[in-house]
């Protein structure tokens, strides 16, 4: 079974930051331990219930596509055991597959999305404007359509509570200079074409994904944090993926779904949720990672 943790707790190691979904210590000025909750948010809020073994699949299913596009864009895994840093009288099975120890890096300041189809906030953008993070697009392309070829669409990184906004390039350039800004784009757009194509031999689509990118001392460019997963990414299984509709997706959209139905203004506190629903979740996770990955948890 896998294990479920909604809150690290690892006394005398430093808390850097807790996310919606991850926690990161500080392990040395040159190394952070990154943990995968299992909570769950929805519109921008942490709901009460978890995803059993959520974590799990979404550190797995990372550290495998670190591992596949490695040739393309160093990552911030160190290689170093989990177990090596964890505090004493901590059990280590709860964090072994759920954490890693990872560069201690300067995260710039802008998600880097790429989209092979139009989907999403891109759809609606395009509709409202014929045009995507000022890239003009052809007339008449339909809701989930195939672009006539992947596209870079930047987002600012909003505070917790805000949503992302997209940008231009050109703004890109401006937060974070001309020479890393191309650089950004031609990994993003590298590795979702990598990614993509041995996706699609496994029956899934990637429509967009979003990377997270930093530098060390150096100015070097990695690809950190998470990487092609269910809650960075729209997974479709191509058997159903149709034009003109939002194909099912390998992510929390069974949540999105149920709290879709209920009266609530998409502001925290977060609603609780069914336990089918969170069953039917975990399944769609487990599915993704055991499609793209060969991965099974026990």
């Amino acid at each position: 079974m896998p294990t479920v943790l909604v809150q690290s707790d690892l006394p005398g190691l430093d808390l850097v930051h807790r996310g919606k979904v991850r926690d990161v210590y500080a392990i040395s000025a040159d190394e952070l331990l990154i943990v995968a909750s299992d909570r769950l948010s929805a519109f921008d809020v942490v709901l009460p219930d978890p995803i059993p073994g959520k974590g799990e699949m979404l550190c797995q299913i990372s550290n495998f596509w670190f591992g596949k596009t490695a040739h393309l864009m160093p990552n911030h895994l160190t290689g170093r055991a989990v177990a090596d840093v964890l505090p004493a009288g901590v059990d280590a099975t709860l964090y072994a597959k759920r954490s890693v120890v990872a560069k201690r890096l300067k995260a710039l300041p802008v998600e880097a999305i790429a989209r092979g189809y139009l989907i999403g906030s891109g759809w609606k953008d395009y509709q409202a404007t014929g045009s995507l993070c000022g890239i003009a697009l052809p007339a008449g392309l339909r809701q989930a359509e195939q672009l006539p070829q992947p596209i870079f669409t930047p987002s600012t990184k909003a505070a917790v509570g805000d949503h992302d906004e997209n940008v231009s390039f050109d703004a890109v350039v401006a937060a974070i200079g001309g020479d890393l800004a191309e650089q950004v784009r031609a990994a993003t757009l590298a590795i979702y074409a990598f990614a993509a194509a041995f996706a699609a031999e496994r029956g899934i689509l990637i429509a967009d994904t979003k990377f997270e990118f930093g530098t060390d001392a150096d100015g070097k460019l990695y690809v950190m944090d998470e990487m092609l997963t269910p809650d960075s990414s729209r997974f479709w299984p191509a058997d159903e993926y149709r034009v003109g509709i939002s194909p099912p997706s390998y992510d929390k959209q069974f949540v999105r779904d149920y709290l879709e139905t209920l009266d609530w203004n998409k502001t925290a506190p977060g609603p609780r949720v069914p336990a089918d629903v969170i069953a039917a979740t975990s399944a769609k996770y487990a599915e993704a990672l055991r499609k793209l990955a060969g991965i099974v948890l026990d």
